[in-house]
């Protein structure tokens, strides 16, 4: 018997002891007993967002900076909701865990709310929050200049030649500073706190039990929460999941992502060569296998000299060039306009249109929560520069689309403070009602990684493998398969039998 089946079994006795008439003691009263008395109250007011639900509702939550001290300094976190319209068929509530670190849950139900609303027929009240440091939730800032802020910057992009000593010395510059200037707020951005942060909001909304869709990110936190508060889940969605390992975290997440291009990349190459695109004008090649070369020899003919772009100061470099083929290779929908930014370098008589999050650096807060969550959830080893130069050579010979970003440097190697907690270990001991739904070539959270998670959560959770590319499954790449197994797991609970597989 698993250690979560002895917990359940020892609190059905002591239930039952109660109604007898006996008294519940020691480590059984303490779990089961639950005052609520500081639970915090909702003031919901109407927010609803331009093309979102209009009966979404937002709220403040407060919440304690530091747990070990409940009652000392809090912080607020913007929370949101869309009641059921369909109140004789609402079964529970549902929360949207964004991906990230640094995605807002607020903004996640306004663009997702009314197609969910309409896939689980009113069944759920459905909730979000805007994690620590994002949105309207409390922020912290590091201070960091504008040119330590950009994604090519913040995502450690060797240089031309694959040095790696601006990556350095820029990493030192962003431990320093955010150690300086982030203070107790940003120390407190970490995997672990959302996952309190969450069941504070659970106890808020006066929910014995919640169910979840997670996604990216998001199912870190949510398998974290599921490990943490096992009782407290119902039906529990994990949509592309990365590996748990807790020696590794996001090092181990980023250095996937080398292989996850490669395995993504074909599909943005057949569609590039294909006759199709004659129409457009954006075929890239005769064929598939062309595409490839092509990329890496226009970037690196960037990396020798610069293109300007429609936003002054800011040229579309190779490095700007490769993050927007990864960020391209999240959707299908993506794919044109990374054509047009080829076709736009490759052409010379028009400058290239910078894509949105490369035309200019991030705010400060939003690098403050991407960097911060990173750094504090686990301690990164304290590798030499020449190891690292070492480690970015080999990873730029295997994965030349990826130029050895995943396994560069970070502020993380400099980071000043030890973590907080340590990560949370993923287990199979736990109710088995977790449904996992995966795309077989993901950029960004590869499958082999979600494999892990899988192996990780044993009988607890199921696995849905949908045979296409893309980050992020349900209700995001009209593969209507992994929907129905979604759709059809949080409105009746009934999941595959075991793991299987859709089309593409």
């Amino acid at each position: 018997m698993t250690t979560y089946a002895k917990k359940t079994l020892l609190l059905a006795l002591s239930a039952a002891s109660v109604a007898a008439g006996l008294t519940v003691t020691g480590a059984v009263a303490t779990a089961a007993a639950h005052t609520g008395s500081d639970t915090p109250r909702l003031a919901w007011h109407p927010c609803a967002r331009p093309d979102g639900p209009a009966a979404q509702e937002c709220a403040e939550l407060p919440v304690p900076l530091d747990y070990r001290d409940p009652a000392g300094r809090q912080i607020t976190l913007a929370v949101s909701r869309i009641r059921s319209d369909r109140p004789e068929a609402r079964r529970g509530t549902l929360v949207v865990i964004p991906g990230g670190p640094g995605s807002s849950g607020v903004q996640r139900l306004a663009q997702k709310g009314a197609a969910l609303q309409r896939e689980t027929a009113g069944a759920y009240d459905l909730v979000a929050f805007d994690p620590r440091g994002v949105g309207a939730s409390t922020t912290a800032s590091c201070d960091l200049a504008p040119e330590d802020r950009y994604l090519t910057t913040l995502r450690s992009w060797p240089g031309p030649d694959g040095g790696i000593t601006e990556n350095v010395a820029r990493s030192r510059r962003v431990a320093e500073a955010c150690a300086r200037n982030g203070g107790p707020v940003l120390r407190s951005f970490t995997t672990a706190n959302q996952i309190r942060d969450l069941d504070r909001f659970r106890e808020a909304l006066g929910e014995r039990k919640l169910s979840a869709w997670s996604v990216s990110y998001g199912t870190y936190v949510a398998a974290g929460y599921a490990q943490k508060f096992p009782e407290r889940t119902d039906r529990w969605v994990l949509d592309s999941s990365g590996d748990p390992d807790p020696k590794r975290v996001a090092r181990g997440w980023l250095a996937n992502m080398a292989q996850g291009a490669d395995d993504r990349f074909p599909d943005f190459a057949a569609w590039a060569a294909h006759p199709d695109r004659d129409r457009d004008g954006l075929r890239l090649a005769a064929r598939p296998e062309e595409v490839e070369p092509l990329v890496l020899a226009l970037a690196a003919a960037l990396d020798r000299a610069p293109r300007e772009s429609t936003t002054p100061g800011v040229p579309l470099t190779g490095n700007r060039l490769r993050q927007a083929l990864q960020s391209s290779l999240y959707n299908d929908s993506a794919f044109a306009s990374f054509a047009r930014l080829v076709r736009a370098a490759q052409d010379g008589a028009q400058p290239p249109v910078l894509p949105p999050e490369l035309a200019q650096p991030l705010r400060d807060e939003d690098a403050a929560v991407m960097v911060g969550v990173v750094c504090n959830d686990v301690a990164w080893p304290r590798t030499s520069q020449a190891a690292y130069q070492r480690a970015v050579g080999e990873d730029r010979a295997r994965h030349p689309l990826t130029a050895g970003m995943p396994v560069n440097v970070l502020p993380c190697s400099y980071w000043q403070g030890a973590p907080a907690q340590k990560p949370v270990r993923i287990t199979d001991d736990g109710p088995s009602n977790i449904l996992m739904i995966q795309n077989r070539r993901d950029p960004s959270t590869p499958h082999f990684g979600a494999l892990k998670m899988r192996e990780a959560l044993g009988e607890r959770a199921v696995l849905v493998t949908v045979e296409r590319g893309g980050h992020g499954v349900y209700l995001g790449n009209g593969n209507p398969c992994g929907d129905r197994a979604v759709t059809g797991f949080l409105t009746t609970g009934e999941r595959p039998a075991g793991d299987t597989e859709c089309a593409g």
